[in-house]
């Protein structure tokens, strides 16, 4: 371009105006835009733009209802509420989620247990919810959070019930207690009803009745400030309250029981004949449900889980045992009832028993043998070569068939989770859980409760509740007034042709304890009614042809099982027993006596002395 083109001064102007032009189109344009789309979003997206500013001002939480209360029968609570304080956290309102815990952990500590809880709540939240990081603050603790406050966008301290166990470690088997929930109890739940909880029932009766003990989530309507702290509840829909339960356990009765096991490692069931009422379920050793609650680290769960003593494990309902002697009672009302013995024969115990064309040589626990005995003697003496012969006319099928009248080989209808099934062997159970064939020295093991026999202390109850009530059924229950099971173990009452029957296995059974050579006879001294009773003792392991056992020279956990079952008064059973002691050894020394204690207590309770 020339310099005579920059001087022409129409040109330039006429350039200017065309350019202003544009630009005025230009701006109009956009300012059409402008308005346009202020329009649409004051009009067509109005309604959207002020829902998301109300959810910006207003969050709905979830109100977690009062976990029910549990009473022992006589009302004492068992499981209960106390106020407390959590600390949570809302992930989205926070700059550093992660910081923010190191933070917490540095004021006033947060263990790794802690951190993965938090981890682990935070990957199945749905965004914008107070996850807890710590469930229960002290005193001091919540004073340095109020003072530090200000630092900690998203973090809230929290009023709310934790769970509680006054009676601590006794009775924690039947109990239970409430533990963190995991992903794979909520996969199978409502996640609605668990989005304001944090904890579940693990074990006992708090996981049996999880769903009357729980109650019904409420929800809340709550306006929140710029730091996304709550400053009013708008709307409330309250949450309904957990059902109170009542339980038939007696806790006084329960820490005798306990008591009575002192060190051992064992079991002690105490139930109603009359109605399975179940008032003393024992497991030893035990744990403290308060501290699982608290929450533990890893390492000191996984040692825990991993104690040889097993805390965690509820012998009473899934231990499993041989019940040796304890079965003679049943096994002799079998042969009178089926003919196979008449109830007045003798058999003669010179302390060995042969089969035919068979080198083994089945033994007797007292060496020299105890004479001529019949049915009466056989019980209250035990005597094992009397039940070898009636083992070897019976014959395993029957007998199998025989016992399960009585509840062996089923599970007890117990309303806890986790009861384990015992086994009464038969030829059909062998091949088809071993895949082998019966042998006949296997039928003898099995008359006096040895080989593949199991029971469980539970089953063991309500059987010998069954000999109380001479045949009657009963479903052993830890709710108060629980309707039984229509499938429980033992629902078809055993019918006898002689009904005298019972009196003659009952009157044995009295010999066992008050009888002159009875095996339980130590533990029948001072007593003003009579105890129904059959002590056990089950090898733990085999013992070789021609060696002897000895109890010294063994290793304390190979030792033999002390077991015990009787039922108290014998004329009017009120109360009946099960007491199993891991390497006890003799169940007249180490298991009888702890019953005694505990029909005992039971019967100066009741006031009952007939």
């Amino acid at each position: 371009m020339d310099l005579g083109t920059l001087r022409n001064k129409p040109r330039e102007r006429q350039v200017i105006r065309s350019r202003l032009l544009i630009a005025g189109v230009i701006g109009a344009l956009l300012f059409l835009l402008l308005a346009g789309r202020i329009a649409y979003l004051q009009t067509v997206k109005y309604d959207h733009f002020a829902a998301q500013s109300q959810d910006n001002r207003i969050r709905i939480a979830a109100v977690a209802p009062t976990r029910g209360l549990i009473r022992d029968h006589r009302g004492r609570i068992l499981a209960e509420n106390q106020p407390a304080f959590r600390l949570t956290i809302v992930p989205e309102r926070a700059d550093d989620p992660a910081a923010l815990i190191d933070e917490i952990d540095a004021l006033i500590g947060v263990s790794d247990a802690e951190r993965d809880a938090f981890s682990d709540a935070r990957k199945r939240s749905r965004g914008f919810q107070a996850l807890p990081l710590k469930r229960q603050l002290s005193d001091e603790a919540v004073a340095r959070i109020a003072v530090n406050r200000h630092r900690f966008p998203g973090l809230e301290v929290q009023p709310h019930l934790i769970r509680h166990y006054p009676y601590g470690s006794l009775g924690a088997h039947a109990v239970g207690y409430v533990g963190r929930i995991n992903e794979s109890e909520l996969s199978e739940r409502d996640r609605r009803q668990y989005r304001g909880s944090s904890v579940i029932g693990k074990t006992g009766v708090e996981k049996a009745y999880e769903q009357r003990l729980r109650g019904e989530m409420g929800y809340e309507r709550i306006e929140t400030n710029a730091l996304g702290r709550p400053i009013n509840v708008i709307e409330r829909d309250p949450p309904i309250p957990g059902e109170d339960l009542t339980l038939t356990l007696d806790i006084e009765l329960q820490r005798i029981a306990e008591q009575s096991l002192g060190d051992y490692r064992g079991a002690i069931v105490a139930l109603d004949p009359g109605t399975g009422a179940i008032r003393a379920l024992a497991s030893q050793p035990g744990f403290n449900p308060n501290q699982l609650i608290a929450g533990l680290d890893r390492g000191t769960f996984q040692a825990l889980q991993t104690d040889p003593d097993q805390p965690l494990y509820n012998r009473a309902i899934s231990g499993r045992y041989p019940p040796g002697s304890v079965v003679k009672p049943f096994l002799g009302l079998a042969g009178v009832a089926t003919g196979a013995m008449e109830p007045d024969e003798t058999i003669h115990c010179n302390g060995t028993f042969r089969l035919p064309n068979v080198s083994r040589v089945w033994r007797d626990w007292k060496r020299t043998g105890h004479g001529n005995v019949d049915l009466n003697e056989s019980i209250a003496e035990s005597c094992d070569i009397y039940y070898y012969e009636l083992a070897e006319r019976l014959g395993i099928d029957r007998m199998h068939d025989w016992m399960t009248r009585f509840g062996f080989g089923t599970g007890s209808g117990i309303d806890l989770p986790g009861e384990r099934v015992g086994v009464m062997p038969s030829r059909d159970w062998k091949e088809r859980n071993l895949g082998e064939p019966w042998y006949q020295g296997e039928t003898i093991n099995t008359g006096i409760g040895q080989g593949f026999t199991l029971v469980t202390p539970i089953q063991l109850a309500s059987s010998t509740a069954m000999l109380a009530n001479r045949g009657a059924p009963v479903t052993p229950h830890l709710l108060e007034g629980r309707a039984p099971r229509d499938d429980a173990a033992g629902a078809e009452p055993v019918m006898l042709e002689d009904e005298n029957l019972w009196q003659a296995v009952i009157d044995a059974m009295v010999d066992v304890v008050h009888g002159p050579r009875g095996t339980a006879r130590a533990i029948g001294e001072g007593l003003d009614y009579r105890i129904a009773g059959k002590t056990g003792t089950a090898q733990v392991i085999g013992i070789a042809q021609g060696e002897e056992y000895d109890e010294d020279a063994i290793n304390p956990r190979f030792r033999d099982h002390a077991l015990f079952t009787a039922f108290a008064p014998a004329t009017s059973p009120q109360i009946a027993v099960s007491v199993l002691v891991e390497n006890g050894g003799s169940g007249s020394e180490t298991a009888a006596p702890m019953a005694r204690r505990v029909i005992e207590a039971w019967m100066q309770q009741r006031g009952d002395r007939r």
